[in-house]
């Protein structure tokens, strides 16, 4: 189950933006493959029948969630439910990172439904197009297409939330430090 964790998380969290009902999809993802292993033909890749299984509980987690309530309020502002490794940066870049990483999340959270699916399998977990059209049920020009218009919206979403960020900018630490170094050298 290990093995595919993270590909089958990122495949369901294309359709659930909530860490909780994602890991129980896929708890059921494991248990109905484990109960229909019978069923694995080996057509294709035993990832590619897992993940399909995942996209069916999303979509049947969906409907019973759509049945029971008429509305509902998606939380981008949420708790990440994982954390990328730490690369050892220092705390302003650190926060840097996590709010970048927070912008582009949210941008893909943001997406239609089709077009995140594709992006995150494609993209994410760098699956090849046949087997995400394999996963998603499509052919593989249409993933094409779907990406692709899932990047230009990324973009357009991206770029609008970034207008205002300072971009580059020489931070207080590198400005003090700049400083203190030119004043040594010039002897002020």
């Amino acid at each position: 189950m290990r093995r595919y964790n993270q590909r089958l998380y990122r495949a369901i969290r294309g359709y659930l933006p909530d860490g909780a009902d994602v890991q129980d999809a896929m708890q059921e993802t494991y248990v109905k493959a484990f109960k229909n292993l019978d069923r694995y033909n080996g057509d294709a890749a035993f990832s590619t029948w897992l993940i399909r299984i995942g996209i069916n509980e999303a979509l049947q987690h969906l409907r019973r969630t759509k049945r029971r309530t008429a509305h509902m309020v998606l939380d981008t502002d949420q708790e990440l439910t994982h954390e990328l490794p730490d690369t050892h940066m220092d705390p302003e870049h650190t926060v840097e990172h996590a709010e970048t990483r927070r912008i582009v999340e949210r941008a893909v959270d943001q997406l239609p439904e089709a077009y995140r699916a594709v992006y995150l399998l494609r993209e994410v977990e760098e699956l090849p197009s046949a087997e995400v059209a394999a996963c998603l049920g499509i052919s593989e020009s249409n993933v094409k297409v779907r990406l692709h218009r899932a990047k230009a919206l990324l973009r357009e979403t991206v770029w609008e939330q970034m207008e205002d960020a300072p971009v580059f900018e020489f931070g207080q630490d590198h400005c003090d430090a700049l400083v203190q170094r030119v004043m040594e050298r010039i002897g002020g």
